[in-house]
């Protein structure tokens, strides 16, 4: 019997417990998802404490999802959630590649697990090839529940150089780049957009579900008051994370975008519409998705992650 065998009833009456407090502390909405992460991780530590032959895999029927506290200097971010699909239990572990899957503002890491259905698109994904998918990683990007850091600033310095070192060495994945995407909602949308363009090494793909135009202070595409409070006054800072600028400035071979939007979402669908043809020019490879009757929300969020789910497995396989 392995030392797991005694302790996983253990660990799994712990979460239990973390969950029971969660639901204490945030409401009924977090239950589903946190009842979820309990019974992956339940199912995940029954399938590695079972006893198999020698060079057999290891490993759990259905993904699990983590929380973990990404070291983060210079940016006071909350703990990310990270899914880690079956395949990666497997002896020798394979070099999975990466997504990064953003929320918005207001909203928490945690937002594509209680409203965004991410769980149940993942584990589908997975049960359907063999257990194989991206490791997910879904950071904070905002400091906290109604921040709006728009991924500039030390955000920007996280999400580019904390996250990817810290996820590669962790969790032995791809290395930034080719293998590597991010994906997001609102906010996040438009910070999929500018992180790729602005950090193609890192990112080389993206999934800009109804995003802005660029990054915003408020929810309209005209610029209002963004380069005063986010780039200091400085209008060379604001077109260096300004997707119309960096698209008629440089060009983007080996990239690709995956753009979706509700057609009553009127700013993120006009800005769509702008920057999809302009990313094309721009050597992006793009898919345009305009959802009728689709609204700004999480009917609409969710439906843009399985679309676009499919389409970024295949882009970031190796």
């Amino acid at each position: 019997m392995s030392a797991l065998s005694g302790w996983w009833p253990v660990l799994v009456a712990g979460l239990l417990a973390v969950t029971a407090w969660l639901v204490r502390r945030r409401g009924t909405r977090l239950v589903l998802a946190s009842v979820a992460v309990v019974l992956l991780a339940a199912s995940a530590l029954v399938a590695v404490r079972g006893n198999r032959p020698a060079g057999e895999a290891q490993r759990p029927h259905a993904g699990v999802f983590t929380t973990v506290a990404i070291p983060s200097p210079g940016f006071a971010a909350r703990p990310a959630v990270v899914y880690l699909p079956p395949v990666w239990f497997t002896v020798p572990r394979p070099s999975l590649p990466v997504l990064l899957l953003l929320h918005g503002t207001p909203g928490a890491p945690e937002d594509w697990l209680t409203s965004g259905d991410a769980a149940a698109t993942l584990e589908t994904w997975a049960a359907a090839h063999g257990g194989r998918a991206p490791v997910v990683v879904m950071p904070d990007i905002n400091g906290n529940r109604d921040g709006d850091s728009e991924c500039v600033g030390p955000a920007e310095d996280y999400l580019t150089t904390t996250i990817p070192s810290f996820v590669h060495s962790r969790y032995a994945t791809q290395p930034p780049g080719a293998h590597w995407a991010v994906a997001g909602l609102s906010e996040g949308g438009s910070c999929a957009l500018q992180l790729t363009l602005g950090h193609p090494g890192v990112f080389a793909t993206f999934g800009d579900y109804s995003g802005l135009a660029g990054p915003r202070t408020g929810d309209r595409n005209a610029p209002g008051d963004t380069v005063p409070k986010l780039f200091a006054g400085s209008t060379a800072a604001f077109d260096r994370h300004e997707p119309r600028w960096l698209l008629t400035h440089r060009r983007y071979p080996g990239t690709a975008g995956w753009f979706e939007v509700g057609d009553q979402d009127a700013d993120p669908l006009a800005a769509a519409r702008q920057l999809e043809p302009l990313a094309r020019s721009a050597g992006v490879a793009t898919r345009l998705t305009v959802v009728p009757g689709g609204r700004h929300d999480f009917p609409l969020w969710r439906r843009a992650f399985a679309d676009s789910l499919p389409w970024l497995a295949e882009r970031l396989s190796p």
